[in-house]
Order: C-alpha cells, then sequence, then structure tokens
C-alpha cells in the first residue's frame, strides 16, 4: 500500500488540471462578448440591435391627446431600454403600462434581449398630450425613440382610424 500513496497526489494533480481546463471552457463558452444576437440574455451578453415595426397613432377622439403604438424588435444580445418619445405633434409624450384595467405612467420599458417591446392598444402604449393639431387619418407623425443604451431611431408613423386594430 505504501507504494501506492506517492501516486495518489499525482492523480489528484491530474485530476485538478482536468478540472480547470473543463471549467474554463464552461467559463469561455458562457462570457464572450456575443454581438451575433444569440445567448447573453442581459445588457453584458451583446449590444443591442433594434428596429421598430408596426407603428401607428390612433386618430384621435378630443383634440388634445392621443395614443400611439409600435413594436421595437431586438436582435441583439444584449437589452435596452426605451426612455422617451419626442414628436413635434404633441409637446409631451409619456410611456404608460397596463395591468389588468390599471394604466400608470412609467419612466422607461425594457427591451429585452433577443425580444420585442409591443405597444398595442389595450396594453403598453405612448400618451401624446397638448397636441400642436388634431391629426387625421392618412397623415404621417414623425416620432423619434430615444434610448438607455442605442442610439435614437426616427421614423414617420400613420394616422389611422381611431377603430384601427392591426393584424397579426
Amino acid at each position: 500500500m505504501t507504494a501506492a500513496a506517492p501516486g495518489i497526489p499525482g492523480i489528484r494533480k491530474a485530476a485538478a488540471v482536468v478540472l480547470a481546463l473543463g471549467l474554463s471552457a464552461t467559463l469561455a463558452a458562457c462570457s464572450g462578448d456575443d454581438d451575433d444576437g444569440g445567448g447573453g440574455g442581459g445588457k453584458g451578453g451583446g449590444d443591442p440591435k433594434l428596429s421598430v415595426t408596426g407603428a401607428y397613432v390612433s386618430q384621435p377622439p378630443m383634440a388634445d391627446m392621443a395614443a400611439g403604438y409600435l413594436t421595437v424588435r431586438n436582435a441583439g444580445g444584449g437589452a435596452d431600454e426605451l426612455t422617451s418619445v419626442t414628436t413635434p405633434l404633441a409637446s409631451e409624450v409619456t410611456l404608460h403600462t397596463t395591468k389588468g384595467t390599471r394604466m400608470k405612467q412609467v419612466s422607461s420599458l425594457d427591451v429585452p434581449a433577443d425580444n420585442r417591446l409591443e405597444l398595442s392598444s389595450g396594453g403598453d402604449h405612448l400618451m401624446l398630450t397638448n397636441l400642436s393639431h388634431r391629426p387625421k387619418v392618412g397623415e404621417k407623425v414623425s416620432f423619434t425613440l430615444h434610448f438607455a443604451t442605442s442610439a435614437p431611431i426616427e421614423i414617420k408613423v400613420p394616422v389611422e382610424p381611431t377603430t384601427y386594430r392591426p393584424k397579426d
């Protein structure tokens, strides 16, 4: 048995090296700066890659307030936040979230990595107040979307009838 004793430290050392190499490979696979839209899932998992689709403003029933809807798609591995929206149509645009039947103004809305932020009728949305004029169906309204980390995105948004519901 004493002859085996000198071999045990060698086995332990070899096992430690194998374990260290395995952990290094696992950590390397999990921690890369993933800019291709995969993995990550958090703010450190890569850069957000944002685009906007399906944007519209409902023709307002009142002359001083309107609602805006859109989808911000994030094809990147890093999350972002919509922090504000500006438009020449309104002196103030606020972000609102809806839980059940309760609407609440918020300072930002999350744009998750590899996912989307959907602003829709009956859900999260934009409130435009103190309108410069009451927009008509067919008119295009300029919006600038501001984000926590991404560059602003400028879009032209059509005014749709009050009863408009986009098709999925």
